[in-house]
């Protein structure tokens, strides 16, 4: 079996043969490599046709994703400032907060 998935910055897969599972941190065309951190925090790096040729394939974020770096702030994962998605109080009308 061979991997028919792309690889897409950002995106998690598997590699199904070898139980390893790892995010695509960076594509370079120009050097024809595939740069992977995968789960236990590792870097890793792959030229296209051993991408091709081996058996990756995507899969869901893990819900333990953020293990390999335990010293990051819980705010700089992205989904924990509910502030910033409130509108300003000054720009809205009575409307606005019966809407709420």
């Amino acid at each position: 079996m061979t991997t028919i998935a792309d690889p897409i910055i950002g995106s998690w897969y598997k590699d199904l043969e070898n139980n390893l599972t790892f995010k695509v941190i960076a594509v370079d065309d120009s050097d024809d490599t595939i740069e992977v951190q995968y789960l236990n925090g590792d870097i890793g790096e792959y030229d296209h046709d051993s991408w091709y040729n081996s058996t990756f394939d995507y899969i869901e974020d893990p819900e333990d994703w953020s293990a390999p770096f335990d010293d990051i702030e819980s705010d700089d994962l992205g989904y924990s400032d509910t502030d910033r998605h409130r509108p300003n109080p000054e720009d809205m009308d009575i409307d606005d907060y019966i809407n709420e």
